[in-house]
C-alpha cells in the first residue's frame, strides 16, 4: 500500500481497466480526488455532468464520474462507506480564513492537488470541484449544508475502475472540520 501523509497528496496515471482502491487507514479521514484524461487534460471530472447522468448527488457503488465532457471516467465498483461528497470545492487558505479565522500558512487540499499536477502541465485554474471521499455533508430541507466528521473506520475503502487512461490526483484532506478535527494518512493500492 502506498500512503498519502496528513495534509499532502499525490497524482500518477490510472490505465484504463485498473481499479484504485483508497484506504482510510485510521478512519474518519476525508480524501479529496480528480481524475483527468491522460490524452487530453481540458476533460476533466465534473460534479454537474455526474449528477446529471447518475440523477443522485449520493454516489456509491454503481455509479461512474463523468467528464465535462460527458464521458464515464471512473465507475465506483466498492464502497464500504456509502458516503461521499461532490458538492464541495477543494479547501484553500481563502476557505480557511472564512471557516476557522486563520491568517498562518496551512496546507490545502487545493495547493496540492495543484502541486502534484503541474508535472502533467495541469494549472491553478483548471482545478475542479474535486470527488471528496468518505466526506460527510448533509443538508436540510431550505438546503443549508453542514460537514459533519466522517463516517468511516479504520479499514474503510472505496475502489474506482478507470473507464478511460486518466491522471488522478488525490490528497489527505487538510480542512479540520472535514475530518473531524484531527489529520490522518490515506493509503492506496492499484490492481
Amino acid at each position: 500500500m502506498q500512503i498519502i501523509p496528513p495534509k499532502s497528496g499525490t497524482s500518477f496515471i490510472l490505465k484504463k481497466g485498473q481499479v484504485l482502491k483508497v484506504y482510510d487507514i485510521e478512519g474518519s479521514q476525508v480524501s479529496d480526488i480528480l481524475f483527468f484524461n491522460s490524452d487530453d487534460v481540458k476533460e476533466k471530472i465534473s460534479s454537474g455532468k455526474t449528477f446529471d447522468y447518475e440523477e443522485t448527488i449520493l454516489l456509491t457503488t454503481g455509479n461512474f464520474l463523468y467528464s465535462n465532457r460527458s464521458n464515464k471516467m471512473v465507475k465506483i465498483v466498492e464502497d464500504t462507506n456509502g458516503r461521499n461528497d461532490f458538492l464541495l470545492a477543494p479547501c484553500d487558505m481563502k476557505t480557511f480564513k472564512h471557516f476557522y479565522g486563520m491568517d498562518e500558512y496551512h496546507p490545502s487540499c487545493f495547493e496540492n492537488l495543484f502541486i502534484n499536477l503541474k508535472k502533467f502541465g495541469i494549472s491553478e485554474d483548471e482545478i475542479p470541484t474535486a470527488f471528496n471521499i468518505f466526506m460527510n455533508v448533509t443538508f436540510d430541507k431550505s438546503g443549508k449544508i453542514n460537514v459533519l466528521p466522517p463516517a468511516t473506520k479504520a479499514g474503510d475503502y472505496i475502489c474506482f475502475e478507470a473507464q478511460m487512461d486518466v491522471i488522478v490526483a488525490m490528497t489527505s484532506c487538510s480542512a479540520k472540520d472535514s475530518n473531524g478535527g484531527s489529520f490522518k494518512p490515506i493509503g492506496f493500492k492499484i490492481f
